[in-house]
């Protein structure tokens, strides 16, 4: 499956926004440095979709807000 993400890094809280089918908001309390918000997306999608982290991969906008994951189910 695969769907389209806007991060939002340095939030107050960690949380999964459904906006239509296929497109999420996702609210990271980590920073954009180091991969820090990629690898909490990971694991915030991986916990949301009920599947493993390794199930979970950034394939488009690795450093972009808006990005492209692919999770296989």
């Amino acid at each position: 499956m695969r769907i389209y993400v806007k991060v939002i890094p340095r939030s107050s809280r960690n949380e999964v926004i459904g906006l239509a089918e296929g497109e999420y908001k996702v609210k990271l309390t980590a920073p954009p440095v180091d991969g820090e918000a990629n690898k909490m997306l990971i694991h915030l999608l991986a916990r949301f979709f009920k599947v493993s982290k390794s199930s979970v991969e950034i394939i488009g906008g690795k450093s972009a807000k808006i990005k492209i994951i692919e999770i296989s189910i």
